[in-house]
Protein backbone atom coordinates (compact mmCIF):
# COMPACT_ATOMS: atom_id res chain seq x y z
CA UNK A 1 0.00 0.00 0.00
CA UNK A 2 1.32 3.41 -0.93
CA UNK A 3 1.65 6.07 1.77
CA UNK A 4 -0.20 9.30 1.35
CA UNK A 5 1.22 12.73 2.04
CA UNK A 6 -0.79 12.84 5.28
CA UNK A 7 0.66 9.48 6.39
CA UNK A 8 4.21 10.58 5.66
CA UNK A 9 3.67 13.92 7.41
CA UNK A 10 2.16 12.24 10.48
CA UNK A 11 5.11 9.88 10.79
CA UNK A 12 7.66 12.65 10.11
CA UNK A 13 6.14 14.86 12.81
CA UNK A 14 6.40 12.02 15.31
CA UNK A 15 10.20 11.95 14.92
CA UNK A 16 12.55 13.68 17.32
CA UNK A 17 13.69 17.20 16.48
CA UNK A 18 17.11 15.87 15.43
CA UNK A 19 15.53 13.26 13.16
CA UNK A 20 13.15 15.83 11.62
CA UNK A 21 16.10 18.12 10.97
CA UNK A 22 18.03 15.30 9.28
CA UNK A 23 14.95 14.38 7.24
CA UNK A 24 14.46 17.99 6.14
CA UNK A 25 18.12 18.20 5.11
CA UNK A 26 17.81 14.96 3.13
CA UNK A 27 14.69 16.20 1.35
CA UNK A 28 16.26 19.58 0.53
CA UNK A 29 19.42 17.88 -0.72
CA UNK A 30 17.34 15.63 -2.96
CA UNK A 31 15.81 18.72 -4.55
CA UNK A 32 19.27 20.17 -5.19
CA UNK A 33 20.38 16.87 -6.75
CA UNK A 34 17.28 16.70 -8.92
CA UNK A 35 17.68 20.28 -10.15
CA UNK A 36 21.37 19.72 -10.88
CA UNK A 37 20.58 16.59 -12.91
CA UNK A 38 17.92 18.35 -14.96
CA UNK A 39 20.23 21.14 -16.01
CA UNK A 40 22.39 20.95 -19.11
CA UNK A 41 24.36 24.06 -18.29
CA UNK A 42 24.68 26.94 -15.90
CA UNK A 43 21.45 28.49 -14.64
CA UNK A 44 20.17 31.54 -16.46
CA UNK A 45 20.22 34.53 -14.13
CA UNK A 46 18.22 37.71 -14.43
CA UNK A 47 19.99 41.06 -14.50
CA UNK A 48 18.70 41.75 -10.99
CA UNK A 49 20.36 38.58 -9.68
CA UNK A 50 23.59 39.37 -11.54
CA UNK A 51 23.64 42.84 -9.96
CA UNK A 52 22.95 41.37 -6.49
CA UNK A 53 25.73 38.81 -6.89
CA UNK A 54 28.14 41.53 -8.02
CA UNK A 55 27.17 43.75 -5.07
CA UNK A 56 27.63 40.97 -2.53
CA UNK A 57 30.90 39.89 -4.13
CA UNK A 58 32.21 43.44 -3.93
CA UNK A 59 31.27 43.61 -0.23
CA UNK A 60 33.18 40.39 0.45
CA UNK A 61 36.20 41.64 -1.52
CA UNK A 62 36.13 44.95 0.38
CA UNK A 63 35.88 43.16 3.72
CA UNK A 64 32.60 44.88 4.61
CA UNK A 65 30.49 41.71 4.57
CA UNK A 66 30.54 39.10 7.27
CA UNK A 67 30.26 35.52 6.04
CA UNK A 68 29.25 32.39 7.91
CA UNK A 69 29.30 28.66 7.30
CA UNK A 70 26.35 26.64 6.04
CA UNK A 71 26.14 25.02 9.49
CA UNK A 72 25.81 28.46 11.15
CA UNK A 73 23.18 29.47 8.60
CA UNK A 74 21.10 26.32 9.25
CA UNK A 75 21.39 26.83 13.01
CA UNK A 76 20.17 30.44 12.73
CA UNK A 77 17.28 29.36 10.52
CA UNK A 78 16.25 26.65 12.97
CA UNK A 79 16.45 29.07 15.90
CA UNK A 80 14.37 31.64 14.02
CA UNK A 81 11.80 28.98 13.04
CA UNK A 82 11.42 27.69 16.58
CA UNK A 83 11.12 31.25 17.91
CA UNK A 84 8.58 32.33 15.26
CA UNK A 85 6.64 29.09 15.03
Amino acid sequence: MMSTYADVLRVALSLSAKQRSELADAILNSLDDEEAGASNGPPQLSEAWRAEIARRSAEIDAGTAQSCTWEETKLRARQRASRDG
